[in-house]
């Protein structure tokens, strides 16, 4: 990428919430005076806290897609680098567990990799010399499966999100995430219903906990720039659709 696009892939700012990173508009509280949005005050989220770098859009938005649709791998290593950044946050010590979202088996194989894997990889080799890590880290790619292949998350609401993804994750090697912190890394967080599931079943296979880290966050404030951007598009030069 051109250094004038590298300049505008920069972290999110302002407000966000201390559990899903969802920015927030309002003097959103939780307890101990945390910000937290609404839906984590109503129902907490299974993982203890999600970041993410930066906002799903622009420059950012291009790179993940450069990855995940063009095969272009060497994006990986920029992307690593910005996850890495955002799990600094988390403050994490100790043993932890990298886990990346499984892919489908018929997606991995028609796509040629999985580029949730692709990001970890990247972010293990960043990781020991950003001077933030714990002290055991250790990638496992393959206690988590996903065991049925879902439909897509787009254009579903918040419940049909969660019906979707319920049941289609699975631990298959459940002594070797028992008693260990886990880190899931994924490429985008939209509403954290797919992290939410996969946080689900690793903590009922033993977990002693699950943080989430991903690259970019489609956060609320863009999809609506998105929504407007695409409406007056619709409605062309002169207002009318």
């Amino acid at each position: 990428m051109c250094l004038p696009c590298l300049a505008q892939i920069v972290p999110l700012d302002g407000l966000l919430c201390s559990r899903c990173g969802e920015k927030l508009f309002g003097a959103y509280l939780g307890t101990e005076q945390e910000p937290m949005c609404g839906i984590c005050r109503r129902a907490a989220p299974p993982f203890r806290r999600a970041v993410s770098y930066g906002a799903y859009a622009g420059a950012l938005r291009e790179l993940v897609h450069l990855l995940k649709y063009q095969q272009v791998k060497p994006a990986a290593t920029l992307l690593g680098s910005c996850l890495s950044q955002a799990v600094s946050a988390l403050e994490l010590a100790g043993e932890l567990l990298v886990i990346p979202v499984p892919l489908w088996t018929g997606k991995r194989k028609s796509r040629g990799f999985n580029q949730a894997e692709e990001i970890a990889r990247a972010f293990m080799r960043v990781v020991p010399s950003s001077g933030t890590a714990p002290t055991s880290i250790k990638l496992d790619t393959t206690s988590l499966l996903r065991q049925r292949e879902t439909a897509s998350q787009t254009g579903l609401t918040r419940h049909q999100r969660r019906a979707n993804v319920r049941g289609a994750f699975a631990v298959v090697k459940p002594q070797a995430v028992a008693g260990k912190p886990v880190l899931l890394i994924d490429d985008v967080m939209t509403t954290g219903t797919t992290a939410g599931e996969c946080a689900r079943v690793l903590l009922r296979a033993g977990a002693k906990q699950v943080f989430v880290a991903t690259v970019a966050r489609a956060t609320k404030e863009v999809q609506s720039e998105q929504a407007f951007a695409a409406a007056a598009q619709q409605r062309g030069p002169q207002g009318h659709a």
